[in-house]
């Protein structure tokens, strides 16, 4: 990645001189595009862009940069954010018992795939539930939850996400409902994996309701948590075609494979700014 690369992601109602004037801009600071999407939502009428750009000829600081824009933004109404590729979000992975999704993050992260810091490892069981898995230096937090205190357990992750600066915190197969006052809190930065069938099975056992009721596709869904359950924005998903010949835990196996890579997905796509709200939807820009 070129230095001082930026991303800049906007949203705002549709009007024309939006894409001239965010380009004017750009070029009269002294900055290149290197990349430009944007869609019109004509049932809405608003507008989305995401516009990764470098330095040209001219190098600008990125707080200049930003307020610069700021007249734009206020004279289109826009919902905005510009920053600096380089600066790595920070990220926090809250699991339970089930840990392929926590696996497959770690080695993405590793590999490079995933571009991010990880703040830490929060989970409803003890450190041995995760036997030989290598953590690194992630620290790990054990937060048990039981009825009677998962308001005070609830409170302990938000001060964890604050002391750790985190910007993004990630369900992967975390098996406990935030609370509607801790949804609030991570609006549009907090990222679940669920299993989505057609029709869906709510409650234990999706794998073995999905078998008893004969389905020829499963799938999972990555989203945004808001205090709806499991009706948060979508940010992606995926299936797999099944048969008659596979068992339960033929699903079982075939769901963590799609989990795992709906989750990674949904992640690379918030971390790399390529995801804006739009509503209970999302607008998401692939590479």
């Amino acid at each position: 990645m070129p230095d001082h690369q930026f991303v800049l992601t906007l949203s705002c109602p549709d009007r024309p001189g939006i894409v001239s004037a965010v380009s004017t801009f750009l070029a009269h600071n002294g900055q290149n595009i290197l990349d430009a999407q944007q869609f019109d939502d004509i049932e809405t009428g608003n507008f989305f862009m995401r516009v990764v750009f470098t330095a040209a000829d001219l190098a600008v600081e990125l707080q200049a940069l930003q307020t610069g824009f700021t007249a734009i933004a206020d004279r289109f109404a826009m919902e905005w954010q510009m920053r600096d590729r380089a600066n790595r979000r920070r990220v926090m992975l809250l699991v339970s018992k089930s840990d392929h999704c926590l696996v497959d993050i770690l080695y993405r992260w590793r590999t490079g795939e995933l571009e991010m810091i990880p703040t830490a490892i929060v989970s409803n069981h003890p450190r041995e539930t995760y036997g030989n898995l290598d953590f690194g230096e992630i620290p790990f937090h054990y937060l048990p939850v039981t009825k009677e205190a998962k308001r005070e357990q609830e409170e302990a992750v938000w001060k964890l996400v604050q002391d750790t600066k985190t910007d993004l915190v990630v369900l992967a197969r975390y098996m406990q409902i935030l609370s509607d006052e801790m949804s609030a809190k991570l609006s549009g930065r907090c990222i679940n994996i669920h299993h989505s069938f057609l029709p869906g099975f709510k409650g234990a056992r999706p794998y073995h309701q999905a078998h008893e009721r004969g389905v020829k596709l499963i799938g999972a869904t990555a989203h945004y948590v808001t205090r709806d359950l499991d009706e948060g924005p979508i940010i992606d998903q995926d299936v797999e075609r099944i048969s008659h010949r596979d068992t339960p835990e033929d699903l079982s196996r075939k769901g963590r494979d799609i989990e795992r890579r709906v989750l990674a997905r949904a992640m690379r796509h918030h971390l790399e700014d390529r995801v804006i709200l739009n509503g209970r939807k999302t607008v998401v820009f692939m590479d």
